[in-house]
């Protein structure tokens, strides 16, 4: 990889996507959708006997958003490689706001390339969850 000028213009993030206040029906049906079943995302008993407060966020859940996020942005096609820290947990009533930068340029086998970092911060502005997605540059 070579790291390329980052002065150099290129496509602007567009607006950040806030979304509604996070329910427990929108674990479900996200549990539903991806087949994870884990208790700790639905069932209050479970969620607090494991420490939490109540049930929380499949963390994919919002990874899922902030990569639809930044491929409406820049391409479903020109997507190379999504990695994700989960920092804070989401839980009921958690409004999250998906927002992102082009960090830096590059070039891997001769292809120019993006790495965005796209951020899922909570009403608090605490980081929820990171990415770093690479993108064709172009």
């Amino acid at each position: 990889m070579t790291p390329t000028d980052l002065h150099t213009p290129g496509p602007q993030a567009p607006e950040p996507w806030v979304l509604e206040p996070l329910t427990r029906t929108d674990f479900v049906r996200y549990q539903g959708a991806s087949g994870d079943m884990n208790p700790v995302h639905h069932d209050e008993e479970f969620a607090r006997a494991a420490g939490y407060p109540a049930p929380l966020a499949v963390g994919m859940f919002a990874a899922g958003v902030m990569n639809s996020w930044a491929t409406a942005w820049l391409g479903a096609d020109n997507v190379r490689r999504t990695r994700m820290r989960w920092k804070k947990p989401a839980f009921p009533g958690t409004q999250l706001t998906i927002s992102g930068e082009i960090k830096r340029r590059f070039e891997v086998d001769g292809e120019g390339r993006l790495e965005v970092e796209v951020t899922a911060t909570d009403e608090d502005g605490d980081v929820s969850v990171i990415a770093w997605l690479e993108f064709v540059d172009g």
